[in-house]
């Protein structure tokens, strides 16, 4: 059946599964957008910013675990959405990302925001393919979806020329191939179990592979039947039950010493669904490359990422849930060491997590703000975390169970605390959806809220409002101490900001505010903006500016 290109497109989109397409308008795609208008099983989701579409996709497929899709028009709209780019490869994300592009007559002219994106997209994005024949469409759409899923998943970037999507075509939809992981087989299992049967200090690295809850299951299974520490990668501690007697900790930005310490203490280091990146390893500390101190199983599914920057002991590309699932089912060896180990470790961790008030002359501690919160929120909120300091009191200190589910980037990319926001409430309508944003971020993408307000979403932003680019500033202040350049803010009411966009706006200015200020954002039915006149002083949930002028003024030693 003939029809035109942009309606094959659709379908192709919806074989896909795909079901919500965030997009900022643009004229090299409207062909497209005429097509969606017959299309109300894929629901257009109008942004004011492309960062802020690619962010809700990014956060959708974390949601779904399904591709996220944006659309963006050619030139401006694509180097704008670039940031969820970065950000879906660094967070290893599966994203589908459609540009408009110039019509083919006019490609190398240097016509009207023309730009070649294989060379702009390609050291970030899984696949950059330009499609100029309108009937190899289900093609490439089919395999777009599949690389973003696959191996690694993450950013695959298709273009779209604005007269290839008018041409006629008779191309059918090719059908969706679903992703395919290989399972452990028996030498694997008995190789693991070989190992842990000399282990008296296993270390279980869990992460974001695990995040389904086929995969949060497993884990809990696995540590139980084995006697597993479990320590939680970056952004993933929404993946283990942070009080259970196996929590061992989380690897995330400026964890104390004597923490990072006493988990390197571990005789044997089984990586569970995770990459080992920098962040996660401690600056490739934990294990250490290339070379681990003690024995490393790693599994994850990815051939390619194994063995790339650490030498493993046990190396398995196959599917980490899988594993866990056959590791559960064997009987676990004899150790009596493994229950001191796992009892000190835990008894760290929940000491590193209980909260301490910490009196401020210079605003509210925001750490008093998320103790708080962390009491009274819905158990399975969802939980976005833009990025900066202010994020280290919520990682440190919120309640963390496995029902929560985090949105946050690993690559540490400023500005998903709105977007993010939006996108959780649109896809988890009965979900209690809270949102940490810092001044700088809220600046930078808080005009999502319009978006918020245009589909009556009750999300619930809490805004850090101390007044400078707080992560910037900390380092700053560490190694340039009293030399403030560039890191300090002028910023407007948040709240009175928020009520511009029709939304409800709340101030904290002393603690004594929390308590009524978090019942009452929590009790509104709409979107609220909370302004939380945070200390800069007390500047992460690890150390404040004096500290860090102490530590700079401290005679260096040799190590």
């Amino acid at each position: 059946m003939a029809r035109r290109a942009a309606g094959l497109l659709v379908d192709c989109l919806r074989e896909q599964g795909a079901d919500r397409l965030f997009c900022v308008p643009g004229e090299s795609y409207l062909t497209l957008l005429d097509a969606l208008h017959d299309a109300p099983e894929i629901q257009v989701v109008t942004c004011r910013h492309e960062g802020g579409a690619g962010f809700m996709a990014v956060a959708d497929a974390k949601i779904t675990g399904r591709p996220g899709l944006c659309a963006v028009s050619r030139g401006p709209g694509a180097t704008n959405v670039s940031i969820a780019i970065h950000t879906a490869e660094q967070d290893a994300v599966p994203l589908v990302v459609l540009i408009g592009q110039v019509a083919r007559r006019d490609r190398g002219r240097g016509a009207f925001q023309e730009v070649d994106y294989g060379k702009t997209f390609s050291d970030m994005a899984k696949g950059v393919w330009e499609v100029t024949d309108a009937d190899r469409l289900p093609e490439v759409v089919a395999r777009a979806f599949h690389v973003a899923e696959s191996d690694t998943p993450g950013p695959v970037v298709l273009v779209l020329p604005e007269d290839m999507l008018s041409d006629t075509t008779s191309a059918e939809v090719v059908p969706r191939l679903p992703v395919a992981m290989a399972a452990p087989g028996p030498e694997d299992l008995e190789a693991v179990m070989e190992a842990l049967a000399r282990s008296e200090r296993p270390l279980l690295i869990a992460g974001g592979r695990l995040g389904a809850p086929a995969g949060r299951s497993a884990l809990l299974k696995a540590a139980e039947a084995q006697d597993l520490a479990v320590a939680l990668s970056f952004k993933r501690q929404d993946h283990f039950l942070n009080d259970h007697p196996n929590f061992a900790g989380y690897l995330g930005f400026k964890i104390p010493r004597p923490q990072v310490e006493a988990l390197g203490e571990a005789d044997l280091v089984l990586a569970v669904g995770t990459r080992l990146t920098d962040v996660t390893t401690q600056g490739y500390t934990l294990p250490r490359a290339p070379v681990p101190g003690q024995p490393l199983v790693h599994v994850y599914p990815d051939p390619a990422r194994i063995g790339a920057v650490f030498r493993t002991t046990i190396g398995l590309p196959v599917d980490p849930v899988a594993f866990l699932d056959r590791l559960a089912e064997r009987p676990a060896p004899a150790v009596a060491a493994r229950k001191a180990w796992l009892a000190a470790l835990h008894e760290r961790a929940r000491k590193l997590a209980a909260y301490a008030p910490l009196p401020t002359a210079d605003g509210v501690s925001f750490g008093a703000l998320v103790d708080a919160l962390g009491r009274k929120a819905a158990p399975d909120a969802v939980i976005v975390m833009d990025a900066g300091n202010f994020s280290s009191w919520v990682h440190r200190h919120w309640p963390w169970r496995p029902d929560n589910l985090i949105l946050g980037t690993v690559g540490g990319a400023m500005g998903l605390g709105m977007p993010g926001a939006v996108a959780a409430a649109l896809r988890l309508p009965d979900r209690q959806v809270l949102s940490f944003v810092g001044d700088g971020g809220m600046l930078m993408t808080g005009g999502e809220l319009a978006t918020a307000m245009q589909h009556g979403l009750p999300l619930k932003v809490f805004v850090s409002n101390n007044r400078s680019y707080g992560t910037i500033r900390l380092h700053q202040e560490r190694d340039y101490p009293g030399r403030v350049s560039a890191t300090e803010l002028t910023n407007p009411d948040f709240a009175e900001l928020a009520r511009a966009f029709g939304a409800t706006g709340l101030v904290v200015e002393t603690e004594d505010d929390i308590e009524d200020a978090v019942a009452a954002a929590l009790a509104a039915k709409g979107a609220v903006i909370v302004d939380v006149r945070a200390s800069l002083e007390a500047i992460s949930a690890y150390t404040t500016i004096k500290q860090l002028h102490g530590a700079a003024n401290r005679p260096k030693t040799s190590e």
